[in-house]
C-alpha cells in the first residue's frame, strides 16, 4: 500500500489555518472593542462579538476539515460521504477567499489561498478510487432454468413474426 504524504501536509496546513483564522478574527474583535467606534451606526459591542463568533466558527470549520484530512492520512483511504463534501467545500471557500484576497489584501494572501486550494484538490485527486477498466465484462453465470443463461436473455432468438 502506497503512503501519500499530501494528506499529512493538508491536515497540518488546515489546522494551522484554523488557529490563524480564529486568532486573527479574535484580535480584530478586540481591536473593535477597544476602539469603541461605530461603523455606519452599528453597535461596537455587536461588531466585536460577531467578529469573535465568526472567527471561532471559521476556525472550527477549518479544524474539522483538517480532521478529515488527518483521518485520510491515518487510514490511507479516500474521503467518503460527508468528509469528501467537507473537503470540496473547503476547496471552494479557498478559491473564493483567494479571489477576494487578490483585490483586498494582495498577492501573498492570494498565493497562500491558491496553494491551500491546490493541496486540497491534490488530496481529493490522489486518493480518488481508481476507475475500473471499460473492457472488463461481468462474470459469466451458469445457465438458469427454462433455457435462460442467468442474465435475462434467451439462449435462442425469438421466432420471427408471421403475417396472417
Amino acid at each position: 500500500m502506497v503512503r501519500r504524504p499530501v494528506a499529512w501536509v493538508v491536515a497540518v496546513v488546515l489546522f494551522a489555518e484554523a488557529l490563524g483564522v480564529a486568532a486573527l478574527n479574535w484580535f480584530l474583535g478586540v481591536v473593535v472593542d477597544r476602539q469603541d467606534m461605530s461603523l455606519a451606526g452599528l453597535d461596537p459591542d455587536t461588531m466585536s462579538l460577531s467578529s469573535k463568533i465568526g472567527g471561532v466558527l471559521f476556525g472550527l470549520y477549518f479544524a474539522l476539515c483538517g480532521l478529515v484530512a488527518l483521518l485520510v492520512a491515518v487510514r490511507n483511504r479516500p474521503p467518503a460521504g460527508f468528509g469528501r463534501v467537507l473537503l470540496i467545500s473547503a476547496a471552494v471557500v479557498h478559491a473564493l477567499l483567494g479571489a477576494f484576497a487578490w483585490g483586498l489584501v494582495g498577492w501573498p494572501a492570494f498565493t497562500f489561498m491558491v496553494v491551500v486550494l491546490a493541496l486540497i484538490v491534490l488530496l481529493l485527486m490522489t486518493y480518488d478510487r481508481p476507475a475500473e477498466p471499460a473492457d472488463t465484462a461481468p462474470p459469466a453465470q451458469a445457465p438458469g432454468p427454462e433455457g435462460d443463461d442467468g442474465a435475462g436473455t434467451p439462449v435462442t432468438p425469438p421466432p420471427a413474426p408471421t403475417t396472417p
